[in-house]
């Protein structure tokens, strides 16, 4: 009998699969409670496949609240 084990996934990977920089990621893993670890190896956070979509519209989120740039700000 073969049995199936989960894949678990880092913050790395999740920042990867939502094309967003590490920091970001790591900032809303910490600061939301209901985007939980699964698991943990060490001081490792392992997190289950459904925390990208979780984290991707977190972020979307966040972007939606966020003024927009004007070019003159950008130059600076």
């Amino acid at each position: 009998m073969t049995t199936i084990e989960p894949q678990l996934i880092t913050p790395g990977v999740i920042a990867t699969e939502c094309n967003a920089p590490l920091h970001r990621v790591l900032r809303i893993l910490a600061t939301r409670q209901h985007i939980r670890p699964a698991a943990r190896a060490g001081t490792i956070r392992l997190y289950r496949r459904e925390a990208i979509a979780q984290v991707r519209h977190e972020l979307s989120a966040i972007d939606a609240r966020r003024p927009a740039r004007r070019a003159s700000d950008e130059i600076r």
